[in-house]
């Protein structure tokens, strides 16, 4: 069972929970997928494997290559990019993902409105703001789920920033909400670290929480009073980059492009 299969398990076992519906998207958006092609790829240009049903056109991707392989019956061109980077590369064409047709309990067709809706909310940056911090307190009222998520997105930010806060706030004008803190991040990663942390709060479902990011050197003056309130995540150590690979969307600067 990969991520997908449990969230969209979930998805199914709860109807109408909006909640589950939004942890299967970010499954979803997090995955490496696997996208069958027509034809090996040219560059960084694709030619995906379409299909035509009555619901519309839609390309065949697999969250596992042993998925794909048991569905083609043996070796096919494809191309690895991850579910966000797919969502992106589709929006506006009219075209949905077939996933996992016929291999795995997660199979479904995700229509192109729901890959645009997708890279929509991908694609939404953080706003910044400034505001005088007049109080820090414990963080309250967050799902546990929304932990899990947060403490997955940090636990592969390593040797991106050191270490993480979460603390609940009260701002010197009287309104509050949830802070969390990154220390020392590595120049130039302070954007995408927002975003991606941001995703987290957008896919848990509660429109009714706020959450500001900073990013703080580590000698802040903050730092002491946050050790004594808030919740402490420490991030791994960094690993050796990986080398990216060969097959379009591997590279993240040389993004796929549909031929």
């Amino acid at each position: 069972m990969s991520a997908i299969d449990h969230a969209h398990a979930a998805m199914h076992a709860r109807p109408g929970d909006d909640g589950a519906r939004l942890r299967f998207y970010e499954a979803l958006a997090e995955a490496e997928l696997f996208l069958l092609l027509e034809d090996e790829p040219t560059g960084a240009d694709v030619n995906p494997r379409l299909f035509e049903v009555e619901e519309g056109q839609f390309v065949l991707v697999f969250d596992d290559i042993g998925r794909l392989s048991d569905f083609v019956g043996g070796a096919a061109p494809f191309a690895s990019l991850p579910g966000r980077g797919l969502a992106a590369m589709l929006e506006g064409r009219g075209i949905g993902l077939a996933l996992n047709i016929g291999v795995a309990p997660s199979q479904m067709l995700l229509p192109a409105e729901a890959v645009d809706w997708l890279a929509r909310t991908l694609a939404g940056a953080p706003s910044e703001v400034e505001d005088r911090i007049a109080e820090l307190l414990p963080p309250e009222g967050l799902a546990p789920s929304l932990l899990a998520a947060l403490d997955r997105r940090l636990a592969r930010a390593g040797g991106l920033a050191r270490a993480a806060y979460l603390a609940g706030v009260r701002y010197a004008d009287g309104h509050g909400g949830h802070l969390l803190a990154l220390i020392g991040t590595a120049p130039g990663a302070e954007a995408a670290l927002s975003a991606d942390l941001s995703e987290a709060l957008t896919f848990s479902g509660d429109d009714s929480l706020t959450l500001d990011i900073v990013h703080l050197a580590p000698d802040a003056p903050i730092l002491p009073a946050l050790d004594k309130v808030a919740l402490r995540f420490d991030l791994p150590e960094p690993q050796a980059p990986k080398v990216p690979g060969s097959n379009p969307g591997m590279d993240p600067d040389r993004p796929p492009k549909l031929r």
